[in-house]
């Protein structure tokens, strides 16, 4: 059985530092308790989820690079999910 997302729930990457926001996109849209509704396979970054405010992993590239440019400072850099 899936499992579904209401639209606008709150999601979190543990490496962000803002809460990100689920969009129910009008496609292949499902109700649950009559609201708008998602599955794990409605994931569109920066079309339905949105960003998670600054990003603190080192393994992000751009995180990376403004950390070494700031000889090994911890730099956030702008968390976009990704696939």
């Amino acid at each position: 059985m899936p499992q579904h997302v209401c639209n606008g729930a709150v999601l979190t990457c543990s490496f962000g530092l803002a809460p990100g926001q689920l969009t129910v996109l009008p496609v292949e849209r499902v109700l649950t308790s009559n609201q708008p509704a998602a599955t794990i396979m409605d994931h569109q970054p920066l079309l339905n989820i949105g960003t998670f405010g600054m990003c603190t992993s080192p393994a992000n590239p751009t995180v990376a690079s403004a950390t070494a440019a700031a000889l090994g400072v911890l730099t956030p850099m702008p968390c976009i999910p990704r696939l």
